[in-house]
């Protein structure tokens, strides 16, 4: 394990490129040894410090939950992070203007989101995490890396927020209009546009088997972290993408359809 000044400054310097929306050498390169131990570490004084200055989780984002994306990032593990107050945006209409402001090197992401109304435990099968699950959304998450050219490990990933940069929510469904939650979000089709041309099509299946499992496997997975940092009745959780990231730019119009009658698309103008 590294020393506490190593752990402090690679969170320092973390920390530096989040803010001004620049790129960093990687933790992985620059020091020797670093691993997902570490990263841990690191990821918690960053968290700590957001917290005492102010900033206010709420929820959680769960990462490279789809496995067809693990080759081309070389990354073959689902990570988390926190979403904060600042970085989410619940949405009234599935629809929203924005720039790109703040962002380092974003990506679009259609993802399934869940609303926590009890806190979901370890082992729980389908049925009873459904049970744990007020509402139900799609939205759109950005992603980005403070990491040039999307070129990172594992444990790099983890000290960047997993990726989070921001979380689009859509119009919120009550979980109990689900007859299978599992199952239909499992089987839920998204095709993702841009400028009105289909780029990309996914199913939910592509996101650890299903949202809801994506949602068992990461809930385990805390438990079992050197760093279970605590989840909350409340919580919004995003459950990763079912497609590919696509790169983002000024002036584009992005929009989603799905194919459950319950949740609508997005859609996204880039200011």
């Amino acid at each position: 394990m590294m020393d506490d000044a190593t752990l402090d400054t690679i969170a320092d310097r973390m920390l530096d490129a989040q803010a001004r929306a620049a790129t960093v050498a990687l933790p992985s390169e620059a020091q020797p040894g670093f691993d997902e131990a570490g990263a841990f570490a690191v990821a918690t004084r960053m968290r700590e410090r957001r917290i005492a200055a102010g900033r206010r989780p709420r929820g959680w984002k769960i990462g490279f939950t789809n496995r067809s994306l693990w080759p081309r990032y070389n990354v073959f593990a689902p990570i988390w992070a926190n979403v904060w107050e600042h970085t989410l945006t619940l949405l009234d209409a599935p629809a929203i203007s924005d720039t790109l402001a703040g962002l380092c090197q974003p990506r679009i992401e259609p993802e399934i989101v869940f609303g926590l109304q009890a806190v979901p435990e370890p082992g729980m099968d389908s049925a009873a995490l459904a049970r744990c699950i007020e509402w139900v959304a799609h939205g759109f998450e950005i992603v980005h890396t403070h990491f040039a050219g999307w070129r990172f490990t594992l444990a790099d990933c983890m000290v960047d927020d997993a990726l989070h940069g921001r979380l689009y929510v859509g119009p919120r469904v009550p979980a109990s209009r689900f007859a299978d939650l599992a199952g239909e979000t499992r089987a839920l089709h998204v095709e993702l546009l841009r400028d009105g041309e289909v780029v990309d099509r996914g199913d939910g299946s592509a996101v650890l088997d299903g949202p809801v499992d994506a949602l068992r496997q990461w809930i385990d997975a805390m438990a079992a972290s050197p760093a279970p940092w605590p989840v909350h009745a409340g919580d919004v959780v995003t459950t990763g993408t079912i497609t590919d990231a696509w790169p983002l730019q000024h002036g584009q119009r992005w929009a989603s359809a799905l194919s459950h009658p319950l949740l609508p698309g997005l859609q996204l103008h880039i200011a």
